[in-house]
């Protein structure tokens, strides 16, 4: 009698590895925590699509997985959102994909329609309180139409992240969500970074050196004031890198008040460049103002940046910065927001090197006790029983 020995053909098929498409409105070279995303999610088998765009001064980039850059004609404006929206509307409703991927509400539309009329999961990251940020503060109908987009829009989310704790709660509040995932945008993993010397990038070796970096150096959000500071100390220099509308009135202020051997300016630039020059300072300031609640309740990227680098932070009296630079003691907090008090502050620490050796320290602790790997993987988690 012939035996037939059956085989369970499912064990020898590969395995299929689920779909996602990520959207993000900004430029996919700069963007960090868009970068870490993509990185953790291809870890995790994933096979990835991501759509940004495409800027004038965009820089090329190569990665391991799928990428699209789309260049519109509008940059800013009603229009450069109904462009956005729709362009990604028509390439996500005809992608292939298991799961759409919104960073921030100005991507969020056009993931909700394709979501909606695919039927497949939404996912959705907000990088801030996107509904509070200034720009829209003194336009009440285009807040008002943000924040419909949002009430819409999110109740379909499977996944809803922010990069906040006091951000998370107002979400879950505003929405009645049952859970908002706080992932803060910190370093994937520790790396070992190459500092530049003062020397090299234009600097004396005995100058007391700030760091302001960060691709949104916008107008008050205390570089003014910072630089009207500069005048008031001796032996200090300030290094600003990056973008930002304020740069123009920055370096009008600098040519005004004579402090050009005094601020210097450095154009925005790929990561690991800017953690060289950062990694060469004595002090990093974030001095965003307590003027609206997506600045209030914010906790930028350059504060990680900066303990990653082992620079001790100065930083504004904002909840979860403060929050963290007590936690962690890697630096202080400003009493008040003005030239004078970020003056006085900055003599004050050149004047202890003790105490900035001990701030110095404790990045290095606070970067052993956080990461992203482990703040994004109850996602991953929960992104396993999406069906």
């Amino acid at each position: 009698m012939r035996v037939v020995k059956l085989v369970n053909t499912s064990l020898l098929l590969p395995e299929v590895k689920k779909r996602i498409t990520i959207s993000v409105s900004n430029d996919i070279s700069t963007d960090q925590r868009v970068q870490k995303q993509c990185r953790a999610l291809q870890n995790e088998g994933y096979e990835i699509a991501l759509y940004g765009r495409l800027l004038p001064n965009s820089k090329p980039v190569s990665r391991p997985y799928f990428m699209k850059r789309f260049k519109l004609l509008f940059n800013k404006g009603f229009l450069f959102y109904a462009a956005l929206n729709t362009k990604l509307f028509f390439t996500l409703l005809f992608a292939k994909t298991d799961i759409y991927y919104a960073n921030d509400l100005d991507t969020l539309p056009a993931n909700y329609l394709a979501s909606l009329l695919r039927r497949k999961p939404l996912i959705y990251d907000s990088h801030e309180y996107f509904t509070e940020v200034p720009e829209i503060q003194n336009k009440p109908l285009v807040k008002s139409i943000w924040k419909f987009a949002e009430r819409v829009c999110i109740g379909r989310c499977a996944i809803v992240m922010t990069v906040s704790g006091s951000i998370a709660e107002l979400l879950q509040e505003t929405y009645g969500l049952e859970k908002v995932f706080l992932v803060r945008n910190l370093p994937y993993e520790k790396i070992n970074i190459q500092p530049y010397s003062k020397g090299e990038i234009g600097i004396d070796q005995n100058q007391f050196l700030v760091v302001l970096q960060g691709a949104g150096i916008n107008v008050d959000r205390g570089a003014e004031e910072l630089v009207e500071a500069m005048a008031l100390v001796k032996n200090t220099t300030l290094l600003i890198i990056g973008d930002g509308d304020a740069l123009p009135l920055l370096k009008k202020m600098v040519g005004e008040m004579s402090l050009t051997e005094t601020v210097i300016f450095k154009p925005k630039m790929p990561f690991d460049e800017m953690m060289r020059h950062t990694a060469a300072a004595d002090l990093g300031v974030s001095l965003d103002k307590n003027t609206n609640l997506n600045y209030r309740f914010s906790l930028p990227n350059k504060i990680f940046d900066y303990a990653l680098a082992e620079v001790p932070v100065l930083a504004s009296d904002l909840v979860e910065v403060k929050k963290l630079i007590l936690e962690f003691k890697i630096g202080e907090v400003l009493p008040e927001h003005s030239a004078k008090a970020i003056a006085q502050k900055l003599m004050e620490l050149q004047a202890d090197r003790s105490r900035l050796a001990e701030y110095k320290k404790n990045t290095k602790r606070l970067i052993e006790s956080l990461n992203w790997q482990t703040e994004y993987k109850p996602v991953l988690e929960k992104m396993k029983t999406l069906g």
